[in-house]
């Protein structure tokens, strides 16, 4: 029995791709080529992709803001932290996230966000850039405040959470 999906697959065979491979604008035969012609100014990459409002990207880790809750872990559907008993802290494996976001809204201190990195491909899943130890102290006072808004927004509407 023929369907239209077969006939779309028949289609698809014979048109070409239409995506670029990212970063150059047609697949080179020979990337080791390109590369030297993008370096002697021969060859041009494509501009970096703008990132999206909202873009989930590799996860940033605030240790110093941490409690230790471990709030993160419990929510975490792909297991990718794991708490470090010494210090009360967390560790993320990069290689195992799924970037769901949900560590980062349940997080109390707000110590962890997605970044807007999307470039993280790497052959040793357990390298220094696959593994988040901290990214730096960004929790700041506008986060603080959001945090405090989003506090007392809990706190006036205790029946509308209890509904939920």
């Amino acid at each position: 029995m023929v369907t239209h999906a077969f006939f779309e697959l028949l289609k698809q065979f014979f048109t070409e791709p239409a995506t670029n491979l990212f970063p150059v604008r047609m697949a080179p035969k020979n990337i080791h080529r390109t590369l030297k012609a993008v370096e002697s100014g021969k060859a041009t990459l494509n501009p970096p992709v703008e990132v999206p409002p909202n873009f989930r990207g590799k996860l940033e880790y605030d240790r110093a803001a941490c409690i230790g809750c471990q709030m993160c872990i419990k929510v975490c559907p792909s297991q990718t932290i794991e708490f470090i008993p010494e210090g009360r802290k967390v560790k993320f494996y990069i290689s195992r996230c799924t970037f769901c976001a949900l560590c980062t809204e349940i997080c109390p201190k707000k110590c962890i966000r997605m970044s807007d990195q999307f470039i993280m491909a790497n052959l040793d899943k357990y390298g220094d850039d696959m593994i988040v130890l901290d990214s730096g102290n960004f929790t700041t006072e506008a986060n603080t405040k959001e945090i405090q808004k989003e506090d007392e927004r809990l706190k006036r509407a205790p029946e509308t959470l209890q509904k939920a």
